[in-house]
């Protein structure tokens, strides 16, 4: 059975890994907050150069920790992510886009995708949902950044329906992890959120929500995974870390938890 699990590097970093991926041999990781160079409020393995944090710590970090999931950071491309839709079709030109600029980063973007080999793909998150993506048919990758406006706009399954337009990728031969994030347990969200939810969702919205006062309790693991396994990847095939951000501040980075000042934690898939 394919779960979850943290690992720590030999050069001290700590991070998180899918074992139905790397069983599969794919590079990837999610990260911790251990392991870095940065310093309260950013302690220690903080990957977000908008967070505030130096940002030659920020890089010295994100060199780290492509070291420990051994990828080359010089390679790896990122977005300028805006909680949007947006998926970026990554190519040889874009290696080492974003890794050490923010400005130099994919525009507009909150997903990428490609079947280049040696090509890393990172996004950044501090609560929202990291979704990786594996297809071992046609070997080709996707990586989305699914806060409540991506999930709505359910970038996941968008993603991987964008690699079955490029690759041919088919939804039943993808293998699907779903980092953690903030959880059910601790994602209160009002009334504008869930009119959204119930627009993108139909019916199925009301499984998705607890009602607290007048608020509700958000699930956005279970709002990806079911979008992803509407378009037909298998149950089987999605692994949910389970692991809340919020609730877990000592090892993990979470916006509303530490209030927006906090660092940011990356995920990244390599072929």
């Amino acid at each position: 059975m394919s779960k979850f699990v943290l690992k720590r590097a030999a050069n001290g970093v700590w991070y998180g890994l899918f074992t139905h991926l790397a069983h599969r041999g794919v590079k990837h990781g999610v990260s911790t907050r251990l392991g870095g160079l940065s310093t309260p409020p950013y302690a220690t393995l903080n990957l977000g150069l908008k967070s505030g944090d130096d940002p030659d710590k920020v890089c010295l970090n994100r060199d780290l920790f492509c070291q420990a999931v051994g990828v080359d950071y010089a390679r790896a491309v990122t977005c300028q992510q805006v909680h949007a839709d947006r998926i970026h079709l990554a190519g040889a030109e874009d290696a080492g886009r974003g890794a050490r600029d923010h400005a130099a980063a994919v525009p507009a973007s909150d997903a990428l995708i490609t079947d280049q080999g040696g090509l890393p793909l990172i996004l950044f998150y501090a609560d929202c949902v990291p979704v990786l993506i594996f297809d071992p048919v046609r070997r080709a990758i996707g990586l989305s950044h699914a806060g409540w406006k991506g999930t709505v706009a359910k970038i996941a399954a968008k993603t991987v329906l964008a690699m079955g337009e490029h690759y041919g990728t088919r939804p039943a031969d993808c293998l699907v992890g779903i980092g953690p994030s903030i959880g059910p347990c601790c994602y209160e969200v009002d009334a504008p959120v869930v009119e959204a939810l119930r627009a993108s969702f139909g019916p199925a919205w009301r499984h998705l929500v607890v009602p607290r006062g007048d608020r509700w309790l958000l699930d956005l693991w279970h709002a990806n995974r079911d979008q992803i396994e509407e378009i037909g990847v298998p149950r089987a095939h999605i692994d949910i870390s389970g692991v809340c951000t919020a609730e877990n501040t000592e090892l993990f980075y979470s916006h509303r938890a530490e209030r927006g000042t906090t660092g940011r934690m990356g995920a990244i898939i390599s072929l």
